[in-house]
């Protein structure tokens, strides 16, 4: 497997498929019914409103929904990583990598607000990275923070990347106060017509456009298998920032500030699941994106052929294990 999705052949994305359906199978076995949580936007509510006749009868379209948006957000990774030469060779070791690091827990594989909200910020992550060598960026500016916005109608938490998305900017870009101006707009712009809509409906509440916001520690119960997806998660990271680490000073000065993005999105995602915190691990599901670009880094890169096989089958062996022999998904 390593072999294979190392080289950048365009049936690789078929096989990626294949390995999607059978990575993530236990997702049709037992499909679950997926209810609403309380950081869920008022966009998800509707999508769940709109699929609830079919899925009481068939909770099958919510895995299905699943694999789709986790399919779909490794290509977009894939293509993302490559067409921006973040690594020295083209493959398809970010989509493979993502994959896998969200089948290390379960709960990244549901259906759920946080996960739709990872397509919108790799779309974010692409225009402020193609941010850097345009003249004039008003208009994809904008249109980063009118994606942000909605992303927030969805999975409220999400505003919070607002700051990584201005330090982008000033990593990206020389800094303008116009271009800060424009991105709060395109953020707001969503509020705006939502406020519109609740005055002529005479629904207004300043609850109901700005929903509870609080940050505390999450409560997650601890397990063996827990740690086991920590390590997996964790390991590899750290193997791949070392070789993105040691490649800076040969790396395009653009695509030294793409790990820089990364970087700081990862920081960024892991102070989600502190805002409005649940028992769940579903809003960490976030991670996953920076996560598998190192990842990639750590499978290409290392000059040990036998430590990206390793990595590979020690993972696909521990989720194997999880989804049959452990508590399952």
């Amino acid at each position: 497997m390593i072999g294979i999705f190392k080289t950048k052949n365009p049936l690789n994305i078929l096989l990626l498929l294949v390995f999607a359906v059978l990575i993530k199978l236990p997702l049709f076995l037992e499909p679950k019914v997926v209810v609403a949580h309380k950081d869920d936007g008022i966009f998800f509510r509707w999508i769940l409103n709109f699929l609830q006749p079919t899925g009481q009868a068939n909770p099958a379209i919510y895995a299905f929904l699943a694999l789709l948006l986790l399919f779909t957000q490794a290509v977009m990774i894939i293509r993302f990583m490559n067409a921006q030469r973040m690594m020295n060779k083209a493959t398809y070791f970010p989509g493979m990598a993502y994959l896998l690091i969200t089948s290390l827990f379960p709960e990244w594989n549901y259906f759920s607000a946080p996960l739709i909200v990872n397509t919108i910020l790799l779309f974010v992550l692409s225009g402020l990275f193609n941010s850097y060598n345009q003249s004039n960026a008003k208009g994809s500016i904008f249109n980063i923070g009118l994606a942000l916005g909605i992303s927030t109608f969805i999975f409220f938490p999400a505003i919070t990347f607002i700051v990584w998305i201005l330090f982008s900017l000033v990593i990206m870009r020389p800094f303008r106060l116009n271009e800060w101006i424009l991105c709060l707009i395109g953020l707001t712009t969503p509020f705006y017509f939502y406020a519109v809509y609740l005055i002529i409906n005479n629904e207004w509440s300043w609850q109901t456009i700005w929903p509870h916001f609080s940050v505390s520690l999450p409560y997650i119960k601890q397990s063996l298998w827990l740690a086991g997806s920590a390590f997996l998660l964790v390991i590899p990271f750290l193997v791949g920032s070392y070789h993105v680490q040691d490649s800076l000073r040969k790396m395009l000065i653009q695509v030294r500030k793409g790990w820089s993005l990364l970087l700081l999105y990862l920081i960024g995602s892991l102070f989600i699941p502190f805002v409005n915190n649940s028992d769940s691990l579903e809003n960490w599901v976030i991670v996953a994106i920076p996560f598998a670009a190192f990842h990639a880094m750590a499978y290409l890169s290392t000059s040990l052929r036998i430590i990206p096989v390793l990595i590979f089958w020690l993972s696909t062996a521990f989720i194997v294990g999880y989804q049959y022999f452990g508590p399952g998904w």
